[in-house]
């Protein structure tokens, strides 16, 4: 049995942990994801949930709550925990895969008790991301995992998204994806008058019904009601019409934007590591704007030297040329990367 450990306060920690699950139970492999956020009480979900609705509505405040940022494993509940360790004990657990550092102390709690288990950390940023940093140093002996490497300028192994083949360059949409990460961060918004004044179709992930307010924008949705905490499914996605979402579904084996990415001729983005899996995984070049915090800015540097990717100053400058986009696909769809899951069979 592989348990992924995962933390639903983003996105790009947490789907990632799913598509390795999903990726191992299509090969046939035991596996089970874990989510921190279901070891804390609810007033601690309360205040991550009012979090969330802060950070997307100014990222300022986002940048400056990211520097506060605390160990959460010191905001679980000691028999929920307690009830998991035995879990895993009672499961045979034979392998943890960690994409959050905060899970590591926990770990460390299960070794004691239990014997140590194998480790993976797998970041998904191209550096080590601020809940290692805040979780600080482990004694477990872990083996880390990287799905982009910004010191060696390398991919040194991936999880697939999907295992179909990206939408060929002349079958795609005329179309931009328009996105903030899972909490709808960044400056994403600012950019779309730009974007429809070159002449792009745009489709925007909104976040809430204030969000709904372009005209000529095709907006989409995860249902706000919805956690990760919640459910062990993805987020459910919907379009929305004549102002109202529609019903959202919860697809199975990836996530519901990875199919608009597929289609689109870019993504419109700040970096974060899940952004760039979707990217890898669809041939979809990323234009890259403000990052959030000096781990994503490492990220842009990366995807710009692959030539997967371009700032969107760059690409202004270039005149939203779309050929620029075609040649960044073309460097994507070229890009031969291991399967990490395949590695844990």
């Amino acid at each position: 049995m592989i348990e992924v450990l995962t933390s639903g306060v983003a996105l790009g920690v947490h789907v990632p942990g799913l598509l390795l699950a999903d990726r191992l139970k299509e090969q046939g492999a035991a596996a089970h994801v874990s989510v921190l956020e279901r070891l804390m009480p609810p007033e601690t979900l309360a205040t991550t949930a009012r979090s969330k609705q802060a950070f997307h509505r100014n990222f300022r405040i986002a940048l400056a709550g990211q520097q506060l940022a605390r160990d959460a494993s010191i905001s679980t509940e000691e028999a929920a925990v307690a009830a998991l360790l035995d879990s895993w004990h009672e499961r045979q657990v034979t392998r943890f895969v960690v994409f959050s550092g905060f899970w590591l102390p926990l770990v460390e709690q299960y070794a004691a008790q239990y014997g140590e288990v194998p480790v993976d950390v797998c970041h998904v940023d191209s550096v080590q991301s601020p809940s290692f940093d805040k979780a600080g140093p482990t004694s477990l002996p872990v083996q880390h995992i990287w799905l982009a490497d910004a010191d060696n300028l390398t991919i040194p192994c991936s999880i697939p998204v999907s295992r179909d083949q990206p939408v060929p360059w002349r079958d795609r949409d005329q179309r931009l994806l328009v996105h903030g990460g899972g909490w709808g961060m960044g400056t994403y918004r600012e950019r779309v008058g730009d974007l429809l004044q070159a002449g792009f179709e745009l489709d925007m992930v909104a976040y809430e019904d204030r969000d709904l307010s372009t005209d000529g924008v095709r907006y989409f949705m995860i249902d706000p009601e919805w956690h990760p905490w919640l459910d062990d499914g993805y987020p459910p996605f919907g379009e929305v019409l004549a102002g109202r979402p529609t019903a959202f579904h919860q697809r199975t084996g990836h996530h519901g934007s990875f199919d608009l990415c597929r289609q689109a001729l870019a993504t419109v983005s700040k970096p974060g590591g899940g952004t760039l899996l979707d990217s890898l995984w669809s041939a979809t070049p990323t234009v890259l704007l403000e990052p959030f915090g000096p781990h994503e800015q490492r990220n842009a540097d990366l995807w710009i030297e692959l030539g997967f990717g371009i700032s969107f100053e760059q690409w202004q400058q270039k005149g939203f040329a779309v050929e620029v986009l075609e040649d960044l696909h073309e460097a994507l769809v070229a890009a031969d990367v291991p399967d990490y899951s395949q590695a844990l069979l």
